[in-house]
């Protein structure tokens, strides 16, 4: 299940859906070779440097799924993630995340905007933005002011 195809430093770079990983494509041998394995199905890929960010869904429960190797190996670990992950592509190793635990449930697409601090995402409705994130106290004084309320 090949998803979000993209092209960066000279490398074909996917999604294995099915699998919950991303890897390269051997151009010469068609091979896919993955580094990394996440916790969820693997959906929407973005670059930034040598850091790759993956959106994760979770894997819904029906038929269609079903015999999945992602499906079996969730099933067991009773996992079930929707959120996005940076990897960094260079060593394999996950540097954070940012995980949805309720509210959203599959993400399609990830876009890295470089030098954007605060997309707007919804709107600016302080009733609608402020039921949209969890965010610790750390980062939430990073946030202004007028968008707190």
């Amino acid at each position: 299940m090949p998803h979000s195809p993209r092209w960066h430093n000279d490398q074909l770079w996917v999604l294995e859906s099915g699998e919950g990983t991303i890897g390269a494509v051997d151009l010469e041998s068609g091979k896919y070779e993955p580094i990394a394995q996440f916790p969820g199905f693997s959906r929407g890929l973005s670059f930034l440097g040598p850091l790759a960010f993956v959106g994760l869904s979770q894997v819904r429960e029906s038929a269609v799924f079903s015999g999945i190797p992602l499906v079996e190996r969730l099933k067991e670990a009773q996992e079930r993630t929707c959120g996005v992950w940076v990897l960094n592509i260079d060593t394999g190793e996950t540097l954070g995340f940012c995980q949805f635990e309720e509210g959203v449930q599959e993400i399609f697409a990830v876009e890295v905007l470089p030098g954007v601090r605060f997309p707007d995402l919804v709107n600016h409705d302080p009733e609608i933005v402020g039921h949209s994130y969890v965010l610790s106290d750390d980062a939430l004084a990073s946030v202004p002011e007028a968008l707190r309320k």
